[in-house]
Formats: C-alpha cells, structure tokens, sequence
C-alpha cells in the first residue's frame, strides 16, 4: 500500500478513536476539558489528512483505484460521524435537523458524482465546496469545545466559544445547501449538455444511414 492511501487508511482508523473519545468511557473526563481538547486535535489531524492524500497521490503520480473509492468514503464517513455523535455529545448546540442537512447533503453530492461517471464527466469541486469542508471543521471544533466551555477568559478578552459555535454550525447548514445547489446546477449544465451531444450524434448517424441506403 502506497503512502497515500496509507494516510486514507489511517483517517478511517481516527474515525472510531475519535466516537470512543467523545463516549462516557473515555476514562479522561473532567473539568479540566481534557476530552474536549483530545478530541478537537484528533478531528483536525483527520481533517489534515483529507486534503493530504489527494495532494500526495497527485505529486508522486500514485493515485490508484482503492485511494479513489477510499478517500470519498473516508470523508463521508468522518463527516458523519462527527455531527451524528455532536448530536448526543453537545445537543443545545447541535441540532439533528442541522445534521440530517449537512449529512443529505453529501448523499446528495455523492448521488449525483455516481450518475456523472456514469454519464463519462466529472464535475470538479467548486470554491463552495472548499469553503464547506473549512466551516465544517470549524463548527465541529467549536461544538467539541462549547462542550466544555461557554467562554474563554483570556485577560481582559471574553471569547463566547458557544456563541461561536452556534454560529458556526448554523452556517456550515447554510452553506452544505447552498454548495448542494451550486453542486446540482452544475451538474444539469453538464448532463444537459452530454444529452444534446447524444442527440446530435444520433441525427448525424441516421443521416449517414440514409445517404448510404
């Protein structure tokens, strides 16, 4: 197995480390905010990995089916992992119609990626979807530690980080639907176009048919 892939692999491993984290069996549990901030870390680092097996596997021209069936699952899965056990981890700041938003939505997405490789086209990420994965990471940081703490007292400095993390979960909704349309309209540009095409070339068959006849 390849570096890349290898990274993938291990995003799918932080995936159960980061639920149990987040359990009442965590034996590190306290007012300290220990589980808040191990479980924060751990989520980056996962998050860290979604973007650095794609760039490795481009760079040293490994990328392989596996990493390419992988790394959509791997991401998928983190994705909802994370809000389904925010849902019973911090439920005043995670909300399960927020969740069953932002989790339809990569259902969604995921759809719509199958039928375009069937139809032969692909459709790239747009700076939407970019944006989606950053506000994603943010709110369920956020949500991890407003767990924890309504605010950090840092000198003369209040930071409300359950007010941050309302806001930042209210907003990654906002944008998986907005980035969800976006995605859609992309899409029927694309296959609307590939039906045109199709059609044509059926127009052109029969009349080659007919000349020669």
């Amino acid at each position: 197995m390849n570096l890349p892939n290898s990274i993938t692999m291990s995003r799918i491993i932080m995936i159960p480390l980061f639920l149990w984290i987040l359990s009442p069996h965590f034996p590190w549990q306290g007012p300290h905010g220990t589980q808040e901030i191990v479980a924060s870390i751990l989520f980056v680092l996962a998050s860290i990995t979604d973007g650095l097996d794609g760039y490795l596997a481009r760079k040293r021209g490994q990328i392989t089916t596996i990493g390419v069936l992988l790394d959509p699952i791997a991401d998928k899965i983190m994705v909802t992992a994370a809000f389904v056990a925010l849902v019973a981890y911090n439920p005043e700041v995670v909300k399960v119609w927020i969740v069953v938003v932002i989790i339809g939505r990569e259902f969604l997405v995921s759809g719509l990626r199958s039928i375009a490789s069937s139809e032969g086209f692909t459709i790239t990420a747009s700076e939407l979807g970019k944006l989606k994965t950053v506000v994603q990471i943010v709110a369920v940081v956020s949500a991890i530690l407003a767990h924890r703490w309504d605010h950090w007292q840092i000198g003369l400095i209040a930071i409300p980080v359950k007010w941050y993390a309302i806001a930042a979960i209210y907003f990654a909704a906002l944008i998986a639907v907005i980035s969800a349309v976006d995605y859609f309209v992309g899409f029927w540009r694309k296959i609307d176009h590939a039906s045109k095409d199709r059609r044509k070339a059926a127009v052109l068959s029969r009349g080659k048919s007919v000349r020669i006849s």
